[in-house]
């Protein structure tokens, strides 16, 4: 079985491009044909697991991962901060819904565009805040693990919002 984004026979970077491409594209589905208000429900109290707290904390791993670990760049996250690490999730009230798709759109395509400017796998994050060496396929991977993690509690999010299941 194939999924689309995949490709069976691609060498290894363009196989872990297309597996994180996957994931990321699954995440938008599970959020197609919502209204903002469902974007925020939380899925079983106390927590506060939202599909909009999702896609703000995965803008801010994909910024945190290609962007500042790996490329070294000294830029500020989009919504955690030190007095709250889990403002991605927490702030929603006044969230735009529309303007944090947006940023997740654009740290999605910087993230790849480093990938691509990037050909071996090999290369080393530039980050001096890494505790040990952290390769691009490292990352690669651990996006894919972080959104294939996140992807599941989105497929249970959207069930219980509206009844949706599945990729």
């Amino acid at each position: 079985m194939t999924y689309t984004g995949t490709d069976t026979t691609a060498n290894e970077k363009r196989m872990l491009e297309g597996w994180l491409d996957f994931h990321r594209s699954t995440l938008e589905r599970k959020c197609q044909g919502l209204q903002p208000d469902q974007m925020k429900e939380a899925s079983v109290p106390p927590s506060n697991l939202t599909l909009l707290g999702l896609v703000r904390h995965l803008a801010d791993v994909e910024r945190h991962w290609f962007q500042r670990i790996f490329q070294g760049e000294r830029i500020k996250p989009l919504y955690w901060t030190r007095e709250d690490s889990d403002a991605d999730f927490n702030d929603l009230a006044n969230a735009d819904s529309n303007a944090d798709f947006a940023a997740w759109y654009a740290e999605v395509e910087k993230s790849r565009e480093i990938v691509s400017g990037t050909e071996d796998l090999d290369t080393l994050a530039t980050s001096p805040k890494v505790d040990a060496p952290t390769s691009l396929r490292w990352i690669l991977v651990h996006l894919i693990e972080e959104y294939a993690r996140h992807n599941g509690h989105a497929d249970l999010l959207r069930e219980v919002i509206d009844g949706e299941t599945g990729v």
